[in-house]
């Protein structure tokens, strides 16, 4: 019980930023004893800080408590179509550091090799003493990378390795800490749960532009991966083309596709994956992709919509956070283009984690895993 206790003080205070532990009674139903015993015990462990006292009219002043920021790290590594990230996270969700390997498909030995060479020079990037706080490894990445090779150009020998190689169990030995698996954007999706600033909806629809459209799902505030662990993969849902033809949304709203139109113009398009905070692009080039992937995106929210009701329509990525805007207002009035009779329509609304969301998400699992409630990561350990 102590345990869980715990787990919900700490969720607590993540969720609703520095409490005194008389609001964490209140809220959580525990005594006051027992959530000052909890909270003594966390604040031994570094866990959390003690701030300045809040003097009231009567009675003791109280204590907010707030998390540490040192209190432990995690380390999230992303493995994209054309990019791998591995970024070192402390307990507040703040990349302390971070590297970046490009390439142009990924394979199992290459990632394995970035991780053993960047992997050292985080961890020896915090203070000697706080190098044994790092409490896990999160991999998130495109489930059976395999079967996507006429979608990325990669040769099929080289991606059928990743049936073959346990890489989950070799970064495990790499990294001498437990490791933990999940679907790339469902990993996102967990990144803008855990470390999402605002108001958090209760129920949400998740998408995330990489290489592909992605997406994740929140239902009454946990994270749904599904049994699988690849629920709300957007990518493969049908909607109309321009022509008025069913196609997967992958073909219309996927980063892939304004890399292709960059290539046709003559316009190199290796800066998409470079630089997510700035691209340089032809003004038509990047409105006629905007629009489709607002088409797109618009037209699987209906569908979305019909099946689940939910509050709201997140919309992150790979991208400059102007871009991003400009998405989300194009998509919310295609939205309201389209005959909604019957449907009670979500608000459309921009992520608020950005272009690392993937790494962050993947760090977020190994930290859920021990220090959170009810997130519902259904992250496999290695």
């Amino acid at each position: 019980m102590r345990a869980h206790n715990e787990r919900l003080v700490l969720s607590l205070v993540r969720q609703q930023g520095s409490l005194a532990k008389s609001d964490i009674a209140r809220i959580s139903g525990l005594s006051a004893q027992t959530v000052s015993v909890i909270m003594r015990s966390l604040e031994q462990d570094g866990l959390l800080l003690r701030g300045e006292p809040v003097r009231g009219r009567i009675g003791q002043p109280s204590v907010p408590m707030s998390l540490a920021p040192d209190g432990a790290y995690f380390l999230g590594l992303k493995i994209g179509r054309r990019s791998a990230d591995l970024a070192l996270v402390d307990f507040l969700g703040r990349v302390r550091g971070a590297r970046r390997k490009v390439y142009r498909y990924p394979t199992p030995g290459a990632v394995v090799a970035f991780v053993a060479e960047a992997l050292p020079a985080l961890i020896a990037s915090l203070p000697e003493g706080q190098r044994d706080r790092v409490g896990g490894l999160g991999v998130a990445m495109p489930f059976q990378l395999w079967n996507w090779v006429d979608y990325i150009g990669a040769p099929q020998a080289e991606m059928d390795a990743w049936r073959d190689r346990d890489v989950q169990a070799e970064l495990a030995a790499l990294a001498g800490m437990p490791v933990y698996l999940q679907n790339d954007a469902t990993a996102a999706c967990g990144a803008e749960l855990v470390f999402g600033t605002g108001e958090r909806p209760k129920d949400f629809l998740y998408f995330y532009f990489g290489y592909f459209i992605g997406g994740g799902l929140v239902l009454n505030g946990q994270l749904y991966t599904g049994r699988h662990g690849n629920a709300a993969g957007v990518g493969p849902m049908p909607v109309p083309g321009p022509d008025g033809r069913m196609r997967r949304l992958l073909t219309v709203a996927s980063m892939s596709v304004l890399a292709e139109a960059m290539e046709r113009a003559g316009e190199p398009s290796d800066q998409l994956w470079e630089r997510p905070d700035r691209w340089e692009i032809g003004e038509e080039i990047l409105d006629t992709w905007i629009e489709g992937a607002a088409e797109g995106l618009a037209s699987a929210t209906m569908s979305a919509a019909a099946l689940l009701e939910m509050e709201a329509v997140l919309i992150d990525g790979w991208m400059p956070v102007d871009i991003r805007a400009e998405v989300v207002r194009r998509t919310e009035a295609a939205l309201y283009r389209l005959d909604l009779s019957g449907i009670e329509p979500p608000v459309i609304r921009e992520g608020t984690v950005g272009a690392e969301a993937r790494a962050l998400g993947a760090a977020a699992i190994p930290l859920s895993q021990r220090y959170l409630i009810d997130q519902n990561a259904a992250a496999r350990e290695g």
